[in-house]
């Protein structure tokens, strides 16, 4: 069920990006064309003010679906279509797609240009195509970081990470579109913070903080002025530094008051933040990303929510590096669902911490190391361990996969070795 809001307010408080609803007037004793608008400029802020002392506008909330407060009652079950390494390849493709739109998504506000929200749905419905397919494939992408390009690498992650999340919750496809666009747009207003406040490696001043905090209020406008029409990812915007002890920002919003996507959003968007590397902070293992979290279950985050998405990313979330028992350094590749602490591991380095060559083991059957030892994992390691740079293994991995599979039709239970010095 579809409803809308209005909020009466003076004329002093309207803002470009807010939609006036009505007037305090009848239309036609005014200036204004359009009975009903989105205030665009300045100059129609004092052509208001001239003609009304107050105003009826839309929240930030325009359209409250009743029937979407929490997880779904009865949950759509999904399984995977296809193998992890079919997808993967068409998943690589599709990343990049993912990361260019967003690249230019950010670049199109910083230079007052329109945001391009045709493309951005495509590419969101891409994504979550994929993710039906396989959630594997494009979680493993998400590991590799390009800490030069953090704004917008981390809104494809966090779209990413929405779709696979709403995924596991057992929303309707078309919600999963909704909330994985929402996680592609929640931090489109950093693009018009300074970078200077951006990329400050050090604390900020009080003025700085406030300026920082206002991308929310941002984007929010941003989203509005727009066009959007999926109210959700306004909300989103506006809300996913909201806190349930209503300790966050901008408005301070309790439980109750935050909107049940910009909850999801939180926890993704905490998950991504905690696992990158940022010029004031080293990136984390997603162990240590999904501790914090359920550290703040219930005062910060959902608690419902936390122990979901712990269970969607799982102990051995595919893409991170892992150290094995024997001083081994690998990465996840994949898991099966009833085997999730079992999962397959793509070995990088030696026992030294020296290259050597790419090798996938299965901890489910008992491979063996060069000690005689059934491998075992010892403990993650964060993303950027030992120089190990994941993208450039993962392009040659996937290059190297396409070619034998095209000729031997080979699957991932007899690779053979590749040179991982050539890389």
């Amino acid at each position: 069920m579809l409803e809308r809001t209005e909020k009466k307010i003076s004329v002093d408080q309207l803002e470009v990006g807010m939609y006036v609803v009505r007037l305090d007037r009848p239309w036609l004793e005014t200036p204004f064309l359009l009975q009903g608008f989105t205030i665009k400029t300045q100059e129609e802020i004092q052509q208001l003010t001239t003609y009304c002392q107050h105003v009826y506008i839309e929240g930030c909330s325009v359209l409250v679906n009743k029937a979407l407060t929490g997880i779904p009652k009865q949950r759509v079950q999904y399984i995977n279509k296809v193998s992890f390494d079919s997808e993967l390849q068409i998943a690589e493709k599709q990343f990049q797609h993912i990361r260019s739109t967003a690249q230019d998504i950010m670049e199109s506000v910083r230079i007052g240009r329109a945001i391009n929200v045709k493309e951005a749905k495509y590419v969101v419905n891409e994504c979550v195509e994929s993710i039906l397919r396989n959630d594997d494939a494009l979680k493993w992408l998400t590991h590799i970081k390009n800490k030069d390009d953090y704004t917008a690498e981390h809104s494809m992650n966090v779209c990413i990470l929405s779709a696979a999340f709403a995924r596991h919750l057992g929303f309707p496809v078309h919600e999963i579109e909704k909330i994985a666009l929402c996680g592609l747009l929640h931090d489109v207003g950093k693009a018009k913070i300074p970078d200077h406040i951006l990329n400050k490696p050090g604390s900020f001043s009080l003025e700085e903080l406030r300026v920082m905090q206002s991308h929310t209020t941002l984007g929010k406008k941003l989203l509005m002025s727009a066009g959007i029409e999926e109210a959700v990812a306004i909300d989103v915007a506006y809300a996913h530094h909201e806190r349930l002890n209503g300790k966050g920002y901008p408005r301070g919003l309790r439980s109750h008051q935050i909107p049940f996507y910009a909850k999801i959003i939180s926890i993704t968007d905490t998950y991504d933040a905690v696992t990158s590397t940022r010029c004031y902070k080293s990136s984390q293992s997603s162990i240590m990303a999904l501790h914090i979290i359920n550290k703040e279950k219930g005062t910060h985050f959902d608690s419902e929510l936390v122990d979901e998405f712990i269970q969607c990313i799982g102990v051995y979330p595919p893409g991170a590096l892992v150290e094995m028992s024997n001083g081994e350094v690998g990465v996840i590749a994949y898991s099966e669902p009833s085997t999730r602490l079992k999962p397959f591991v793509l070995l990088l380095l030696d026992e030294k911490k020296q290259a050597q060559r790419l090798r996938l083991v299965d901890l489910k059957k008992i491979d063996l190391d060069s000690s005689s030892q059934p491998y075992s994992i010892a403990r993650e390691l964060p993303c950027d361990a030992y120089g190990i740079k994941l993208g450039e293994t993962v392009k040659a991995f996937i290059k190297r996969n396409k070619e034998r599979m095209e000729n031997q039709q080979l699957s991932y239970d007899n690779l053979a070795s590749i040179p991982f010095e050539s890389i």
